[in-house]
């Protein structure tokens, strides 16, 4: 195998509570009415990938999402599952399967990544150095509420927004600098080593790192032995990569690209890494340093390579990381995106199931989805919004910006803007909701009224 694909699935994520729940952890999210890991797979498969490791954090994690994967995907995907202990971050994740590691090199992705971007792209750029690391960069979502009733209640509190630093080389194919986070609060600091061999650095606020990453097996087994103590693949891992390049560490460090790449693992429709690979005999900064200033050092230094893929500002790249990333994607995929969803619209925009049920003068507007099963009452109204299968919704009823999930009875005179809803919750009698999230099996009792609230059962201890 010549490149093997891990995707971090991530376990019951506190963050995304009470949409996660004992019954459906991140990766089984909903994203139009398919669990979020559902796009990362199938983007892949189209990428002619369909031999993945899936891991994912939890026991309980990984037998509903090895369940949902071994119903869904039979004959055409091979997956392993692997479960990992939770909360020990995307580098301790890598860390648990080492022993599941065998190919030259590592497709590490997110299983909560919503991306139109080619892999082969980033694993062209990565063979085309013989890079140590590939990340791919992608522009910085402009998040947020488009209109009234858009955002989640959570997530409207303001709080101070967090961006990348990127450090690139003239080229902007070499990773000189990345900082994330409350790194960004600091001073920049760049090794002299690296500006003295590059000349030039610039400087961009505008990417983000989208979680896509090429390894060298063999650096990225050697980082996660010797660091014991990293925790996570973008705070810990790739800025160590970055830091350490001129002044390489690592006893495998790739500094002589391989004649033939051994490409045919990788497929991209557009970036064919044989016309890449020949293109690739120009010595970058790393060769003409670990050479000396004049070409002669009678001990080569050591160096390895950090590369990056910069995604075009027409694609697009999101993680489903937050409540306000679930509304976003969800809005998304049903509207300027829905080239993701894998759906065939109709005339009027929307995708209506066969076996839906819409009472009279009942509305559903572009860029809506509703799903099988689905049975709505009179004079209803959905705008913007995804309702999913077998739902039963009463009449004079508001859906807008919104996501019902599966199983859920709504009453008559029900207003819902801006609001999650998950599986198996009822609403009685002219219930209002205003940037709520209603966690599973919820009961909202008659005629009340509720704004930016998380709503849930207990859990039981």
């Amino acid at each position: 195998m010549d490149f093997q694909v891990v995707v971090l699935a991530g376990g019951f994520c506190k963050s995304l509570v009470p949409l996660v729940s004992k019954d459906v952890p991140k990766a089984l999210l909903p994203v139009a009415n398919r669990p979020v890991l559902s796009y990362v797979l199938e983007h892949f498969e189209e990428n002619n990938l369909k031999d993945f490791i899936v891991v994912v954090e939890g026991e309980n994690a990984a037998l509903l999402v090895g369940g949902w994967i071994s119903n869904a995907y039979v004959d055409r995907l091979h997956v392993e599952v692997a479960a990992v202990p939770e909360d020990v971050g995307t580098a301790g994740a890598l860390r648990a399967i080492d022993h599941h590691l065998t190919a030259k090199d590592i497709l590490v992705v997110s299983g909560d990544l919503i991306s139109d971007i080619p892999p082969g792209a980033v694993a062209a750029a990565h063979r085309r150095h013989d890079a140590a690391v590939t990340a791919m960069l992608c522009s910085t979502p402009i998040s947020g509420p488009s209109e009234p009733g858009s955002s989640g209640g959570k997530d409207k509190a303001k709080k101070p927004a967090r961006h990348n630093i990127i450090g690139l080389d003239p080229t902007k194919q070499f990773l000189l600098h990345v900082a994330a986070g409350a790194e960004v609060e600091k001073d920049i600091r760049v090794q002299k080593s690296i500006l003295r061999a590059v000349g030039q650095m610039e400087i961009r606020a505008d990417l983000m790192d989208a979680h896509m990453y090429a390894f060298k097996r063999t650096v990225l087994q050697e980082v996660l032995n010797k660091k014991e103590t990293f925790l996570s693949l973008r705070r810990d891992v790739l800025p160590y990569l970055v830091r350490s390049q001129l002044r390489s560490e690592l006893s495998q460090n790739g500094a002589v690209a391989e004649e033939n790449g051994n490409s045919k693992g990788v497929s991209d429709s557009t970036i064919m890494l044989s016309q890449l690979l020949t293109n690739a005999s120009t010595q970058s900064f790393h060769e003409l340093y670990a050479l000396g200033s004049d070409g002669s050092a009678l001990s080569p230094r050591k160096t390895h390579k950090c590369c990056v893929h910069i995604a075009s500002k027409s694609n697009y790249c999101v993680r489903l990381n937050s409540i306000q990333a679930f509304n976003d994607i969800n809005r998304d995929v049903i509207g300027d995106a829905s080239h993701l969803s894998g759906y065939s619209f109709s005339p009027q925009n929307n995708i209506i199931h066969p076996t839906a049920e819409l009472g009279s003068k009942t509305t559903v507007g572009p860029h809506c989805m509703l799903g099988e099963g689905s049975q709505m009452g009179d004079k209803c109204s959905v705008k913007k919004s995804v309702i999913g299968r077998h739902c039963r919704i009463g009449s004079n009823v508001k859906v807008v910006n919104s996501v019902i999930m599966d199983h859920v009875t709504i009453a008559d005179g029900c207003s819902i803007q801006g609001s999650v809803v998950c599986s198996n919750v009822q609403l009685q009698e002219r219930v209002v909701l205003r940037d709520c999230q209603v966690g599973a099996g919820y009961v909202v009792s008659s005629g009340s009224e509720h704004k930016g609230e998380s709503l849930a059962k207990k859990e039981k201890q």
